[in-house]
């Protein structure tokens, strides 16, 4: 005998670019390019175990959704538009108990003309982007969290790997001065007791809480990531969670998933030439990955 356990449906890779204008100048304007994914869960079940569509909700009618959507609301922030488009599928369909919103942002940033920013021109600017989950239940429970994934950073020294465990097996050696290079991928938690009802966040989405928060996390990874003498990737990491949760008081944890994208230095002795740490060959594979979440510790009850 079989059973269905779990199911979910929906639409992904939607893709639209939103053009924000300035009420007093119209020429002075903002995109946001994003591709959304939104899955539904609910009293689906016959669709999958008796060929039964009457409850179907059409994906196309999905990807409508969140295209009329993006026309009649404000999208800026994403946590904001992932957060109307949840509370639109739960409320509007009644078999329908919980959505899930991937909103991935892409990044246009304006550019300087004549000494100054242009009012609608735009370059893109790296290939790092914004991304923010939403799992929302009928019964009002919801967790949000928010990536910053794909800034790849490189710095040539401050960085180093000793004293680390050997064996048989072992063949790296210590070194004290090494090229740092990785991808990163932090994601941050928030809190949802702190921000209490999914309406709450449309009033923190005014207030600026999720864009500051986004600008700490990146301030933190670049900076954190340049000052610090790194005695390892996992130092590193934890030591940037530590200060986002520091000044970010709506995160209740934060996680990196960083991979360690070598660089070998050659070896030019064969050739009668020193090396320096000068001359480095790209070793993308294999690659280290460390993880990590660190989160708040708990008040202690009185």
């Amino acid at each position: 005998m079989a059973y269905l356990q779990d199911s979910t449906y929906g639409k992904d890779n939607v893709n639209f670019l939103k053009v924000k204008k300035d009420k007093y100048n119209p020429q002075k304007q903002e995109v946001l390019e994003a591709t959304v994914r939104v899955l539904l869960t609910g009293n689906f079940d016959v669709s999958y175990t008796k060929a039964d569509n009457s409850p179907v909700v059409p994906t196309d009618t999905v990807k409508n959704t969140i295209l009329v959507e993006a026309r009649k609301t404000d999208v800026w922030p994403i946590e904001r538009f992932a957060a109307h488009l949840a509370e639109h599928f739960v409320n509007k369909y009644s078999h329908v108990s919980g959505c899930n919103v991937l909103i991935t942002q892409h990044k246009w940033t304006k550019y300087e003309v004549n000494g100054k920013l242009h009012d609608h021109s735009f370059k893109k600017d790296g290939e790092d982007v914004k991304i923010t989950e939403l799992n929302y239940k009928q019964n009002g429970d919801f967790s949000l969290s928010s990536t910053l994934k794909d800034l790849t950073v490189l710095k040539s020294t401050g960085s180093g790997f000793v004293d680390f465990h050997q064996c048989d097996y072992t063949t790296l050696k210590p070194t004290s001065d090494r090229i740092l290079s990785t991808d990163i991928d932090c994601t941050w938690k928030f809190d949802q007791k702190k921000i209490g009802s999914i309406k709450n966040i449309y009033k923190l989405a005014d207030q600026g809480v999720f864009d500051k928060t986004a600008l700490n996390v990146l301030k933190v990874t670049l900076d954190r990531f340049a000052l610090e003498n790194s005695a390892s990737v996992q130092a590193t990491m934890y030591n940037m969670c530590s200060d986002i949760l520091d000044i970010s008081p709506y995160v209740e944890n934060v996680s990196y998933s960083l991979p360690n994208k070598h660089y070998i230095l050659f070896d030019l002795s064969w050739k009668g030439l020193d090396n320096d740490n000068v001359l480095f060959y790209p070793s993308p594979n294999p690659n280290g990955l460390i993880k990590c979440t660190v989160g708040r510790v708990p008040k202690a009850k009185l």
